[in-house]
């Protein structure tokens, strides 16, 4: 028989197999609250991605309307006088503004793709037909309209 009688080692026992049990649901618990962490993080980090691009889009779309308006005042202006070249200038140096931003933008599409990737993600198809990025604009000058 041993030291102790056969029913105290049953007790000891039973007592080890209950905080066995206990230990395995208090790492089961813990294992499930990082993996929903890690699941919002993730979260957080592709939102983060999608307004970014989305504001890229919004700066570029600000700035397509005010080269649009500035455009038409000037095709205005010509047919009853001459317009003096900075206002050409004014506006070809908008235009570069809005060719800088659609190089932000492009490079935030890239970053938001790569993010998706890197969570598994793997068609991006949407990306592109969510997120269009308009094309870049000429300079424009006194008989042109390129832009």
């Amino acid at each position: 028989m041993g030291i102790f009688p056969e029913k105290f080692n049953r007790r000891v026992f039973r007592r080890k197999r209950l905080q066995r049990t206990e230990f395995r649901t208090m790492s089961e618990e813990k294992l499930e609250k990082t993996q929903e962490e890690i699941l919002r993080e993730r979260a957080e980090v592709l939102a983060l991605a999608g307004r970014k691009m989305s504001d890229a889009l919004e700066r570029l779309d600000s700035l397509g309307r005010s080269i649009n308006k500035k455009i038409e005042c000037i095709r205005l202006v010509e047919k009853n006088m001459s317009v003096e070249e900075s206002f050409y200038n004014d506006l070809n140096s908008e235009i570069a503004n809005f060719n800088e931003a659609r190089e932000y933008a492009k490079l935030r599409q890239y970053y938001l793709i790569v993010t998706r990737e890197a969570m598994g993600f793997r068609r991006h198809t949407w990306v592109e037909e969510t997120y269009k990025i308009p094309p870049k604009k000429g300079e424009f000058s006194r008989c042109d309209e390129s832009v």
